[in-house]
């Protein structure tokens, strides 16, 4: 089936925050004597989509969030349950902005970009072999009662404004004009493969009281415009506490008045009796996660499209008294409908609640690929992703959306190799920062996913795009044989310690290894053997410039330094011993505490574990003092923040990824199962658990391509049981309490 060639809007104007543009909504009216029909789509930004009044739209922001210059991405569906043979059909459609008009990026210059305009829409449907409907002049269109959607800033919807009926045959849409052809976009067409984003589950709030909003001051970078009507600032409100941080939309049920405003602002904290979504701050007063409706009167349903939202807290303005019951609002709770492939559980609460606060970031982060934060950006930082990449494999199995990012980010990255720092882009991203642990998503989410499911394919797709970065972040190479063109250890603790030249020149080393690896896979001899050789020399002017070999000690003596020496195999062999020695050492002088940013949580408690020095991770991580993951959970946390923080300092997100590699460690390292540990055998397990003393119990679980592995280990008795649970393809390798090696297949 062919994709359409023609697209067509309603007109030119794009909506802004200055002047509010209706979405629009398109219908075309056909007749079929058959039932075998097929329709391929796309709405730039977004669409729904219904036939007859049966609405199919996959999910949230269909089809997905792309630069329509890179890649234009289209749906397909089966119309076959629906038509109604010789009789009159209709096909109806709404579209939202999107990335193709979005105001509400502006902090990174999408209202700049050279795609933006007005909403588009392309359609073509086949008739058995026929192809008789798709989008031109005869589609009729009106605006719809939604007068303003923003991706980021939320949206309005006026339901006195609804047209009963629109999208059913017997309307009579000859009042309505004629869509509009228009330029089509210059990217690639192809059919999504990534997860759709569809509700998780349904969460009523936990409470219901009086309060009102903090004074809201955005960036001074943000755009200036005048206060809607609607703004809610210093007025008083409900406040819909729904018990948890996570990212999605909010069901309005409502018997409301004609013309009654509800106003609805979104926020992931709360002070007292004050809403606070001051940290918040990329948008004008009235736009930071904010939607509108105005009821038509009587009972009323609205689910906002088109948007989403990162919070806890709903303050809600508009209604009065009776109005303000439980039954109002329901929490959505959204992302890509990822299957659960990875599991931990164990006898201590403070590590389940910690794994649990883990996996929720990972999902509210994670619509089509994963983002810095539900709620200030939802753009692609790659940084994150990177760091993030094995355990989002290993517990959410999202190797089909990761394969469609990758589509993305090959897209974005230039001839010269280089990468930006977010994808999608349009154009921003390139001049401001990131660097190699941001670029190296390019090598870790192939690498990964290729560990963990063996899926070759993947490898073949981004391999020329993995070769051209690494002659790119060669030439990058100083003097010295080092590199230093990016960030550091981001949201680091009491500021980064390690040097950028440290840590850019340890990931180009070991993206270099990866690749290597990878090109080995394919039998790609010549590209291997060049990332070989820029590993090898970059580990050599490593070692020769950043390394106290003496005293074994990495860069400016950190924990990040020092763990990523060890980690990534800068030391060698012989001083293994004397560097761990001397990690432990500085972290003892300091209490016991963790002293990292992004990049030395990533790295940190594994080799700790790696070198017997489990109890002392797991004490890191679990301690209720601050700093740690167990301090988080005293402070109200219910997700994982962008940076460690005492209560009231810091203004970023409470709900990031980039620090939940502990879901990785818990899995591996605590309950001990290592999947394909050295990442050539899909067919291999190691478990070697960290035996800590304080747990009765740990177990973990991994969906392997061959069948769920599950791993368990139980003190009984005074003595340790560990089972293993494994497909009769698996081989295993058990390093059992007292250090005993039992090697086979299946089960133990």
């Amino acid at each position: 089936m062919d994709f359409p060639k023609q697209y067509i809007c309603a007109g030119g104007a794009m909506n802004s925050y200055r002047h509010f543009v209706p979405a629009p909504y398109f219908r075309k009216a056909f007749f079929t004597d058959t039932a075998d029909c097929r329709i391929r789509v796309t709405g730039l930004g977004f669409y729904r989509f219904w036939i007859n009044g049966t609405e199919l739209t996959k999910g949230l922001c269909a089809p997905y969030i792309s630069n329509p210059d890179d890649l234009v991405y289209f749906d397909e569906y089966d119309l076959s349950p629906y038509i109604i043979l010789n009789e009159k059909n209709v096909l109806g459609f709404q579209l939202g902005n999107g990335m193709q008009n979005a105001p509400g990026g502006s902090i990174w210059d999408f209202d700049q970009a050279k795609f933006r305009a007005a909403p588009k829409l392309a359609f073509l449907m086949q008739q058995g072999e026929r192809i008789q409907v798709f989008s031109g002049r005869s589609v009729k269109t009106a605006p719809s009662p939604l007068y303003f959607d923003d991706l980021r800033a939320g949206v309005r919807y006026d339901a006195r404004r609804e047209i009963p009926g629109w999208n059913l045959p017997d309307f009579d849409d000859s009042g309505w004009a004629d869509a509009e052809l228009c330029e089509s976009p210059r990217g690639e067409e192809r059919i999504c493969e990534a997860e759709p984003i569809l509700p998780e589950y349904e969460v009523k709030p936990v409470s219901v009281r009086r309060g009102s909003i903090k004074p809201y001051r955005p960036r001074g970078d943000v755009p200036k415009v005048d206060v809607p009507e609607d703004a809610a600032d210093g007025r008083e409100g409900y406040i819909y506490d729904f018990g948890k941080n996570n990212a999605g939309i909010v069901r309005l049920k409502i018997s409301g008045r004609p013309g009654q405003r509800v106003v609805l602002q979104f926020a992931e904290l709360c002070e007292g009796d004050e809403l606070n979504y001051d940290n918040i701050n990329f948008y004008p007063d009235g736009f930071s996660q904010r939607d509108v409706f105005i009821c038509k009167g009587g009972e009323e349903v609205f689910e906002p499209p088109f948007t989403y939202h990162g919070f806890r807290y709903c303050f809600v303005t508009g209604i009065d008294e009776a109005q303000a019951t439980p039954e109002l609002l329901t929490y959505l709770v959204c992302s890509s409908a990822l299957k659960t492939v990875g599991r931990f559980a164990c006898s201590d609460g403070t590590a389940n609640t910690l794994y649990e606060m883990c996996d929720a970031s990972d999902r509210s982060n994670f619509y089509y690929f994963p983002t810095d934060c539900p709620h200030r950006e939802k753009n692609g930082w790659t940084g994150d992703a990177a760091l993030s990449a094995e355990h989002m494999i290993m517990t959410l199995g999202a190797g089909a959306s990761f394969k469609e990012w990758l589509r993305n980010i090959r897209k974005a990255q230039r001839e010269s190799g280089e990468l930006p720092g977010i994808v999608p882009t349009g154009g921003w991203g390139f001049a401001w920062g990131n660097g190699p642990v941001w670029d190296s998503v390019l090598i870790r989410l192939p690498y990964y996913t290729y560990k963990y499911t063996g899926d070759r394919e993947i490898l073949a797709e981004n391999a020329a795009a993995i070769l051209r970065y690494l002659h790119y972040a060669s030439e990058k190479r100083k003097a010295s044989g080092l590199v230093e063109y990016g960030l550091g250890d981001w949201c680091a603790i009491d500021g980064m310690k390690s040097t950028t030249e440290y840590t850019d020149s340890v990931t180009i080393m070991d993206c270099a290894g990866k690749a290597a690896e990878m090109f080995g896979a394919l039998g790609q001899e010549k590209e291997k053997i060049y990332a070989q050789t820029l590993c090898a020399e970059m580990r050599e002017a490593i070692r020769e410039h950043l390394i106290d070999r003496e005293r074994c000690v990495a860069d400016t003596g950190c924990q990040t330094s020092q763990a990523m020496a060890l980690y990534y195999g800068v030391f060698d062999e012989s001083e293994r011993e004397k560097a761990t020695a001397y990690l432990v050492d500085i972290i003892h002088k300091n209490g016991d505490f963790i002293d990292f940013g992004i990049i030395g949580a990533r790295v940190l408690f594994h080799v700790l574990s790696d070198a017997g020095e489990g109890e002392l991770a797991y004490k890191m991580i679990t301690r209720p003092e601050f700093p740690s993951y167990g301090a988080l959970i005293g402070f109200g946390e219910t997700t994982i923040p962008e940076s460690f923080d005492l209560p009231g300092e810091g203004g970023g997100s409470h709900d990031h990824h980039m620090f939940c590699d502990i879901k990785n460690w818990f899995i591996s390292r605590v309950a001990g199962l290592r999947y394909n540990p050295d990442g050539d055998d899909c067919r291999r397990v190691l478990v070697k658990p960290s035996y800590i003393s304080s747990l009765r119990f740990a177990e973990a679980e991994y969906l392997s391509p061959f069948g769920k592995i599950a791993v368990r280990w139980e003190r009984v008795d005074g003595e340790i049981r560990l089972t293993l649970d494994a497909p009769e393809e698996i081989s295993y390798e058990i390093v059992l309490p007292d250090g005993t090696v039992r090697t086979g297949k299946g089960k133990y």
